[in-house]
């Protein structure tokens, strides 16, 4: 069975509230402006067990590798060195971060579009990615 994601890239198409998720994260001024004006794409594979999302933009590229349920050291677009884990339920990847300033990613994947909520705290953003 293949998923709605396979073989697909999404364009950011637009972003609530990040700039609040970035502060709360501590991230710098400067960091915080590139991220607000990039507008990223993101695409999900599957190899055989082992997931990668990939993140590109004009300003950095940044691809995890994962398997479900294992928890990985990642090092964040922002710089950040935190321990993650990633599950997915149906068409939705959920990802936990643990660190000084523990998040919770949420994608859920559509045909056409790609909803990511970012939870850290009382903050929460949402950015949409259409299918490219």
């Amino acid at each position: 069975m293949t998923s709605c994601w396979e073989g697909k890239k999404y364009k950011l198409e637009k972003s609530e509230n990040f700039d609040e998720y970035m502060k709360e994260l501590g991230v710098g001024m400067v960091l915080r402006k590139m991220g607000n004006t990039v507008s990223p794409t993101v695409e999900l594979k599957l190899d055989g067990e082992k997931y990668s999302l990939t993140t590109s933009s004009t300003f950095k590229t940044s691809t995890i590798t994962f398997k479900l349920g294992e928890e990985f050291d990642e090092e964040t677009l922002d710089g950040r060195k935190v321990k993650s884990i990633c599950t997915m339920d149906g068409n939705t990847l959920i990802q936990e971060q643990k660190g000084d300033k523990p998040s919770k990613i949420v994608r859920v994947f559509k045909e056409d579009e790609l909803i990511t909520t970012l939870t850290l705290g009382d903050i929460k953003s949402v950015r949409v990615y259409k299918a490219v």
